[in-house]
């Protein structure tokens, strides 16, 4: 970490025993082992903090790009739908056209079986007026 080689942590120990003693030398030494660790802990959270960071945007980063492709997808297959549905339509409302000229010629065509059958009757009804005649008279009496 600080690059001290093996011969430079000797020199500095053996000035920290002349320094402190040899009564207070332990305490030093795991009150600094515990600082040291204390650091490590906190230098290892602040890399997996910056790696949460750098995974987040890149989970961002794929969001959107999935995004994009399901809004490509989502207008394509609209698109697609409506390629169908307005020829469908246009069909339909084709359809709804021919049954409308279909409706208006049928009523008089309906109504002319009842002429046809008011004929019947007055010629049946002509029919008595000519047995009435002279002429039909004669016939009737010889």
């Amino acid at each position: 970490m600080f690059d001290i080689s093996f011969s430079e942590l000797l020199l500095i120990a053996v000035v920290a025993l002349i320094v402190l003693g040899p009564e207070r030398l332990p305490k030093v030494a795991r009150t600094v082992g515990h600082l040291m660790g204390r650091a490590q802990r906190y230098m290892n959270d602040v890399k997996t903090d910056i790696q949460r960071e750098m995974d987040l945007e890149e989970i961002n980063k794929l969001k959107n790009q999935m995004k994009d492709a399901a809004d490509s997808v989502r207008s394509s297959v609209n698109e697609g739908v409506n390629s169908i549905k307005d020829p469908l339509a246009d069909a339909q409302q084709a359809l709804s056209d021919l049954n409308k000229p279909l409706d208006i010629p049928t009523a008089p065509i309906a109504a002319e079986p009842e002429k046809k059958a008011a004929l019947p009757e007055t010629t049946a009804a002509a029919e008595p007026v000519a047995a009435n005649t002279p002429d039909n008279a004669n016939k009737a009496k010889e």
